[in-house]
């Protein structure tokens, strides 16, 4: 009987856990697409660089 009691514990565990996860990352979604809605009411266009140095392209390096 106490090992099912403590199965029961830990799986109690493991939904309050994922529930908690859930809600992270409903939060960190809705704050994402805030912050885009934001900047498409400031911005034109809406692949406006970070920088305004164009994008370097490296060569591989070599052995």
């Amino acid at each position: 009987m106490y090992e099912l009691e403590l199965h029961r514990m830990r799986s109690a565990e493991l939904r309050r856990d994922a529930a908690r996860k859930r809600l992270a990352r409903e939060v960190a979604r809705s704050r994402r697409a805030a912050r885009r809605e934001e900047a498409a009411l400031h911005s034109t266009s809406g692949a406006e660089p970070h920088t305004d140095r164009p994008r370097r392209y490296r060569l591989p390096r070599t052995a």
